[in-house]
């Protein structure tokens, strides 16, 4: 990695996209500082301290920038869910199947657009529920129509901002956009990560043997599952694919063996991040309707808790079994959607058949859309159960002794940050290959 990362910074163009990257990353930092005018900030500092539940995840994600209600304090969660809502809706609608199928550029540059215009309802209707929450708590100035809307506004032009600030670094940085936003938002909160255990080992009292066991299994269960993620990212099923003789021009072209790797976590760790937002986004409604939801009881209250448990111990352990089950359930739904999405394999055995491909022991055709299937079926459970039993291992961290609750994202927060760390160094090593590979010029 840090050789590819040094002979990253000796190639001039690769050196500027970089820059580019980092100048963006600053500029999302930065912007999580800058608080949205109309905020009384000593009033600001007493309602987030307890900053738990649904709350908690998007100061998570969005790295600390709910907390400080900045222009960027919805992140990119919006654009996240859009996502997801368009991608399920192309399932359901023939145009927008045929688009994303068989639009190409054209086709993409739309469905890109439709997604931009979902985001913008969505993180309206995201931004009214947040001011409606704290409108009670006292840390707006005024409390006025002209005030309401000067937030709301300030909030959905931050999560467009973000949104641009992605689009950029995919198309002329490294990386992409989107989880390099959400892995920097992440990794901004490992200081807070490392205090929580310097003071579980030096509390007030003292030097606690306790504390520095608690802090030294947290730390080795954190190392085992980097390495876990790393394996499982990496690993890959090679089925191999031999391609008869034939004619080219006038040139007979020889036969030549190869493979399709399949990986274990196709799908990365999208998977994950969507099965979150659709979790917290029934609370986040629900909060738009009664900001007060969390004194009161019945099915709404009852909903609201069940979709916060991923993020909080004070629901009960009800409703945290059963959020673990439905996010367990839904982590595997969407590893199964990412992954058919990614890899047809009907149209791959189409391609090796045209090709004159076979795969050994494995008729052409139909026959190989079976074995590739069954194949990809078996990964991606796999998968699927690996990733889903990483993001709840956090709820069951949650019951451990207080003060461990802070760090209750870990599971999930090292998916996503070894996943995108993982992909931006393949994208690098795909830039370097492209500028020195040299190819016919020899």
């Amino acid at each position: 990695m840090f050789k590819t990362i040094k002979n990253a910074l000796k190639t001039p163009d690769v050196r500027k996209r970089l820059l580019y990257t980092l100048v963006l990353v600053v500029v999302f930092r930065l912007g999580c500082y800058i608080t949205v005018p109309g905020v009384n900030s000593i009033a600001l500092n007493d309602a987030m301290g307890g900053n738990n539940g649904i709350a908690g995840l998007i100061d998570m994600i969005s790295g600390g920038a709910f907390s400080r209600f900045s222009v960027f304090a919805m992140s990119i969660s919006p654009y996240i869910t859009a996502s997801i809502v368009i991608q399920l809706l192309a399932m359901i609608i023939p145009s927008l199947e045929k688009l994303t199928k068989e639009g190409g550029e054209e086709g993409r540059r739309k469905i890109n657009k439709y997604t931009k215009i979902l985001t913008l309802v969505l993180a309206l209707v995201e931004a009214i529920g947040i001011y409606l929450s704290y409108k009670s708590t006292g840390i707006f100035v005024n409390s006025n129509f002209l005030t309401g809307a000067l937030i709301v506004t300030a909030l959905v032009a931050g999560t467009s901002i973000l949104m641009w600030l992605g689009e950029q670094i995919t198309s002329k940085g490294i990386g992409n956009g989107i989880s390099l936003l959400i892995f920097i938002g992440i990794v901004s909160r490992l200081p807070r990560g490392i205090s929580i255990l310097w003071k579980l080992i030096f509390t007030e009292a003292g030097f606690s043997t306790t504390g520095l066991l608690i802090a030294l299994g947290v730390i080795i269960g954190a190392l085992i599952l980097v390495a876990g993620v790393v394996f499982v990212q990496q690993a890959e099923r090679r089925v191999p694919v031999q391609y008869s003789k034939k004619v080219v021009g006038r040139k007979m072209v020889g036969a030549q063996n190869t493979h399709i790797p399949l990986k274990l976590a196709m799908a990365g760790v999208m998977p994950v991040i969507f099965a979150s937002s659709f979790m917290t986004f029934p609370a986040m409604i629900i909060q738009i309707f009664v900001p007060d939801i969390v004194s009161q009881s019945g099915f709404l209250a009852g909903l609201y808790s069940f979709s916060i448990a991923t993020s909080t111990t004070n629901v009960g352990i009800g409703y945290s079994i059963a959020n673990a089950i439905v996010y367990l359930l839904l982590i595997l739904g969407f590893t199964f959607f990412y992954t058919y999405a990614t890899f047809n394999p009907a149209e791959v055995s189409n391609n090796i058949k045209k090709n004159g491909g076979f795969i050994p022991g494995i008729r052409a055709g139909k026959p190989t859309t079976d074995y590739l299937s069954a194949i990809l079926s078996k990964l991606t459970w796999f998968g699927g159960l690996f990733l889903a039993i990483i993001a709840i291992i956090p709820m069951l961290i949650r019951f451990l002794p207080e003060g461990l609750g802070n760090i209750a994202f870990g599971g999930t927060s090292i998916l996503i940050v070894v996943g995108v760390a993982l992909e931006t160094i393949q994208q690098l090593e795909s830039q370097l290959a492209m500028r020195h590979y040299k190819g016919f010029l020899e």
